[in-house]
């Protein structure tokens, strides 16, 4: 297993701790843990024997998280090799059946399944990657098999719908869906936001740390969903007349389903161009023209994402803009993952 080595100092107050603060999307030095299905680490566990690593996974995220691997179908002692199983219809019901032999695995991983998650709890993980297709792992559009007629992709894994139905804010993806940048990109930004929220309430915070961590946030919720930041505002305005554990969960509820909406181009524009208004004053007409131009051409497809935030960012510091300077929109995750350079 890897971890980042960053620590954290906190939300940067003015640019010049910005620079030497540790990066944003961190906020402690915790380890970022997230569950993936063992064989995407290249664990030769699957069914035949195999496995399917993926490399994205391992190589460029793997240094800034911990893995906690987890394969469904091994760890309740079915063995490697072992028979092939799948999802199949027998009534009103959906059964994990073995291929030759018909035997029933649905009641002793949905045990299991319980169990292990309660487990996987403990370690307060901040996300999980699944494989694709699985009749235990698969998130979606999993084969079910009738008794008669074609399979229906309508499925989830057994292990899956344990997983998702007992903590269901987490941020859960299949590596398949992963391939596409903009989920890819979804999902990682949600993996740090998680890890962030989590810090905070895992510590002993009051009302004015919530409200330094919504602040924090304020652009990052506002590319993802203006309707959901409005929701929170009141929330966090109302902090000090509610019970601490409901404001707790209220508030992560809100923040992260906020975040599960796609962050869209049009709303990234709207963000930057608000951001703009931050430096009126402190440009003269050539840099002002080069940040606007930028994020129109960010808006017609022309460039990346990343092209208009490096010109952000470089002003943000040169011109000591401490508000802008503690925005974890401008650095939501690893620059080295370099997500933004595909959206």
């Amino acid at each position: 297993m890897t971890r980042s080595r960053d620590t954290a100092s906190g939300i940067a107050s003015s640019a010049a701790s910005a620079q030497s603060a540790a990066p944003l999307w961190r906020r402690d030095d915790a380890p970022i843990r997230i569950g993936i299905s063992s064989c995407l680490l290249g664990r030769p566990v699957r069914w035949d024997g195999g496995h399917k690593r993926d490399a994205f996974l391992v190589d460029q995220l793997g240094p800034f998280v911990e893995w906690v691997p987890v394969c469904p179908e091994f760890e309740i002692g079915m063995g490697v090799p072992r028979e092939a199983i799948h999802l199949a219809r027998r009534g009103d019901a959906v059964r994990l059946v073995a291929e030759r032999s018909g035997s029933d695995y649905t009641r002793p991983m949905q045990r299991w399944a319980r169990r292990r998650v309660r487990e996987l709890e403990a370690l307060d993980l901040c996300g999980y990657v699944l494989k694709k297709d699985s009749p235990s792992c698969g998130m979606e559009r999993v084969s079910i098999r009738g008794e008669k007629g074609m399979p229906e992709r309508s499925g989830r894994g057994v292990f899956t719908d344990v997983l998702i139905a007992t903590a269901p804010a987490l941020p859960v993806e299949e590596e398949g869906r992963l391939s596409d940048p903009r989920r890819r990109e979804n999902w990682i930004e949600r993996v740090f936001a998680y890890h962030r929220l989590h810090s905070l309430f895992a510590s002993r915070w009051n009302v004015g740390a919530l409200v330094r961590f919504h602040t924090a946030h304020k652009l990052q919720l506002l590319a993802h969903s203006q309707q959901r930041y409005r929701e929170l505002g009141p929330l966090v305005a109302a902090a000090k007349r509610l019970p601490r554990g409901e404001l707790r969960e209220r508030y992560a509820q809100g923040f992260m389903a906020a975040l599960r909406q796609p962050a869209t181009p049009r709303r990234h524009v709207n963000v930057l161009q608000h951001v703009l208004g931050y430096f009126r004053g402190g440009l003269d007409a050539a840099d002002r023209r080069e940040l606007a131009e930028s994020v129109e051409d960010y808006g017609r497809g022309l460039v990346p994402l990343v092209v208009p935030i490096t010109l952000v960012r470089h002003q943000v510091r040169r011109l000591g803009v401490a508000y802008l300077a503690g925005q974890v929109y401008l650095e939501p995750h690893p620059k080295e993952l370099m997500l933004r350079n595909r959206v």
